[in-house]
């Protein structure tokens, strides 16, 4: 018989939400079910053992799914199969993605895949904010390294009081409506929309948040105990010469500092003036031992270059083309630039630029 293991959160309205473990999807390298009330979402992820040779990045991909079956439905039209992600799978999926991208370890490039999907509903609560919670919690179970845990909620104010992850019809009376991604001692995330609240407001609500976030990260970290799953999988997927790293630094971070301070509007001839930094070290080595070190060279002085871009922002308030903190770029647009089309516009700020084009339809 198999014997999952369970734990509850409890929220301060009398709702509750179970993280069950050991059922479903024991090939995974960690699996969660989610529910509270009668809406359920399974979170699998599964990660490489190995790197693939060059990945300097971290390949995650998270995917958020919503079953039709789950609201008692079936795909309409011809074709009666699960299409391709909606926009608003896509921007959950992104949600995850950004909390939980920046907490696997920098030097861990194996490929990671989180699975969420939403297997039942009760058209009450909103599956959405609970979908960070899922992720974070299969990834706690599993034996990949993650510096979690994370979770997401939802916060809504309704007649002047905070409410914690709102049902479908409380969310319809709210003037302030924010999801809050965070671990149990720093906020990650905050993305939402409101009505005209004050700053004092708004970080009233992060706060009341975060508490609540700490209660889901606290009931992780215990249910990863249980499980065993504490200590993480050894790795190793970058290879470091220290030495080499000391040399880069020593040797090319004043010059790209100088680069970086020099104001240069110019974003082409700036660029040239970093690569000539590094080719210059370069220059030191023959080609046998270039084709053994140029790429970790290269790592290790776009360590030096962003180090020194952000020292010298950060120390004299100056960014690379000599604005200031508080200036931003020139702004100018222009109407009626292309006279074919019925409506058309440019607009610029600084080098990035907009050329927008409106056709009317034609009557039937």
């Amino acid at each position: 018989m198999i014997k999952p293991i369970v734990k509850t959160i409890e929220l301060e309205d009398g709702r509750t939400i179970t993280l069950e473990t050991g059922k479903l999807a024991k090939q995974a390298d960690g699996a969660v079910m989610l529910r509270m009330g009668n809406t359920m979402l399974l979170a699998t992820v599964c990660g490489a053992k190995e790197a693939v040779p060059g990945t300097d990045f971290m390949p995650l991909q998270v995917e958020y799914k919503e079953k039709f079956s789950a609201h008692g439905r079936f795909p309409g039209g011809f074709n009666k199969r699960e299409g391709r992600a909606s926009d608003y799978e896509v921007l959950i999926s992104r949600l995850v993605d950004r909390a939980l991208r920046p907490l696997f370890p920098e030097d861990y490039h194996a490929d990671v895949f989180v699975s969420i999907t939403l297997y039942s509903a009760d058209g009450e609560d909103m599956p959405d904010s609970l979908a960070g919670l899922a992720a974070s919690a299969a990834l706690a179970v599993s034996d990949i390294p993650f510096n979690g845990p994370i979770s997401e909620v939802r916060v809504a104010r309704i007649d002047k009081q905070y409410v914690i992850n709102p049902t479908f019809a409380q969310l319809e009376k709210a003037d302030m409506d924010i999801m809050v991604a965070a671990t149990y001692d720093n906020i990650m995330m905050v993305e939402g929309e409101m009505k005209e609240v004050s700053e004092a407001e708004l970080l009233e609500a992060m706060k009341v948040a975060h508490e609540a976030i700490k209660v889901h990260c606290k009931a992780q970290m215990e249910l990863a105990e249980e499980v065993g799953s504490t200590i993480k999988r050894e790795y190793a997927h970058e290879e470091n010469d220290e030495d080499l790293k000391k040399a880069v630094h020593d040797a090319c971070y004043e010059k790209a500092y100088a680069v970086a301070s020099s104001g240069n509007a110019n974003k082409h001839e700036r660029q040239e003036n970093f690569n000539a930094i590094v080719e210059s070290f370069k220059e030191q080595f023959s080609e046998e031992e270039l084709e053994e070190k140029e790429a970790l060279i290269d790592r290790y002085y776009h360590d030096v270059e962003k180090e020194a871009m952000r020292r010298c922002i950060l120390d004299e308030g100056k960014r690379l083309d000599g604005r200031t903190t508080t200036e931003i770029r020139p702004i100018w647009s222009e109407i009626d630039y292309l006279p074919g089309s019925h409506g058309s516009a440019i607009f610029t700020r600084g080098e990035t630029q907009s050329l927008t084009t409106i056709t009317l339809g034609t009557k039937l």
